[in-house]
């Protein structure tokens, strides 16, 4: 696949964090959570409050979730090899026939730089990037002690040295003096992937003091233990805390959790200030975007590994040259949209045949969303929604299982209708959407569930 030529106009900063709950951010309601540069980006630009990922057929969802961001393409695409179960390996291989987006913006004469963590082939890395410092290849690490290499110095086979400092202030650093050091005859798209917020969460102390856990309050949908076996309550992710829950112990990981978010917020607002300061920041569209939520005490859970919106949805905030400004946008929409939408800010073409779908339209108020979206989780759960009605399946053991949630009436799925009568009907609605996008996208580990069981 040819990624063809094109013209190049705004820089593009990509931000992409790890674990950031779509809802933990100050300028968006949280309550507790102290975000002062992310609450500028949102004042600045649009925030979209619908994005959801089409989740993972691994634990480690953050991998092919970076996958679909990197091709603009689903989950069942954006894997060269789909599989369940491979084992222990903590990077999704990209198709060798994807342009990747910074491959895409490449051709079309765009200085492509990285830093931070790469969770996945070194092969899509090197031809999509053509300068990098401080790259961690791998899934997570001690923050303090984070293994990274220079692109150069992977090209050149060299092993991994320990960066300097903690994980964001590594990542952000890199960025920080690419932006300050660079010359200036071709834009640039530069991919910045924090580790930040996830575990292990050790924010430095000044951040973890902004917090104190016996106040903390613990989300609406807080649950001591999930209601059932949801087919992977036994994952690492659900197994770092006793069981059940105690809402001590959730408010303490709550504490550490936005420690962690307002330290890497801060770390971020050096890399803005570094546009600012070099005269790039009013041609460059910033992009804030997370690879998945997490659930910390929602729903009895404390992973990713699940399709409740705490897990699934993830903040998107777009800043930058033709993108309203002080705007939330509601529309119905996957991050994998974001390759569409860069592309058409940047007067680029979109390879043909992408599941991304611009989302300029739907910055201007004129629609552009989606109908609905889906979501997957391995071969025991899947989603979809409407944007008001939302539909969970679930096949653990040999039976099946269905949770149906009125959004608009109950946005945190605290009041499951399934086993309520006069839902019948919508239930078989949403399956039918549910089914219709399982045979285009080709899920093929998970049959049509044809029953419901209370």
């Amino acid at each position: 696949m040819s990624c063809g030529e094109g013209i190049s106009h705004p820089n593009i900063l990509f931000v992409v964090v790890d674990d950031h709950r779509a809802d933990a951010i100050g300028a968006l309601g949280h309550p507790t959570v102290q975000t002062p540069v992310l609450d500028g980006l949102v004042r600045r630009g649009t925030a979209f409050t619908r994005a959801t990922i089409q989740g993972s057929l691994m634990p480690a969802v953050c991998a092919p979730s970076r996958a679909c961001l990197l091709t603009g393409n689903g989950v069942f695409r954006a894997d060269a090899d789909p599989k369940l179960d491979a084992g222990p390996v903590f990077e999704v291989r990209l198709p060798a026939e994807a342009c990747t987006l910074p491959e895409r913006l490449r051709a079309a004469g765009y200085e492509t730089f990285v830093t931070g963590k790469w969770h996945n082939d070194l092969p899509a890395l090197l031809r999509s990037f053509e300068g990098g410092r401080e790259i961690f290849h791998g899934g997570m690490c001690d923050h303090t002690a984070v293994p990274v290499r220079d692109l150069e110095e992977i090209r050149g086979g060299k092993p991994a040295r320990v960066g300097g400092g903690f994980s964001s202030e590594i990542f952000c650093g890199a960025a920080e003096k690419f932006l300050r050091e660079r010359g200036r005859e071709r834009p640039f798209f530069a991919w910045v992937a924090l580790t930040s917020p996830h575990d292990p969460r050790t924010p430095p102390a000044e951040f973890r003091a902004r917090y104190d856990a016996a106040t903390i309050p613990l989300p609406t949908n807080f649950r001591r233990e999930h209601g059932f076996d949801n087919g992977e309550l036994a994952v690492r992710d659900e197994q770092l805390v006793p069981r059940p829950l105690s809402p001590d112990v959730v408010r303490a990981h709550l504490a550490d959790y936005y420690g962690m978010i307002s330290h890497h917020d801060a770390c971020i607002g050096r890399v803005l200030a570094a546009l600012r300061e070099t005269g790039q920041e009013e041609n460059t569209v910033v992009v804030y975007v997370s690879d998945h939520g997490l659930a910390l005490g929602s729903h009895g859970l404390l992973g990713k590994q699940n399709l409740y919106e705490h897990s699934v949805r993830v903040p998107l905030i777009l800043v930058g040259p033709g993108v309203p400004a002080a705007q939330r946008c509601e529309a119905l929409m996957q991050p994998l949209d974001l390759y569409a939408t860069l592309c058409e800010l940047a007067g680029v073409s979109v390879p043909a045949g992408l599941d991304s779908r611009s989302l300029v339209t739907a910055t201007a108020g004129s629609g552009g969303g989606r109908e609905s979206v889906c979501s997957v989780y391995r071969d025991c759960q899947r989603m979809v929604t409407d944007g008001r009605w939302k539909l969970i399946a679930y096949r653990v053991g040999g039976a099946e299982r269905v949770q149906l949630f009125d959004l608009a009436t109950d946005p945190d799925e605290c009041c499951d209708l399934a086993g309520e009568g006069g839902h019948a009907w919508r239930i078989a609605g949403l399956r039918a959407k549910l089914q219709m996008w399982q045979m285009a996208a080709g899920d093929r580990w998970f049959e049509p569930v044809q029953s419901a069981i209370a």
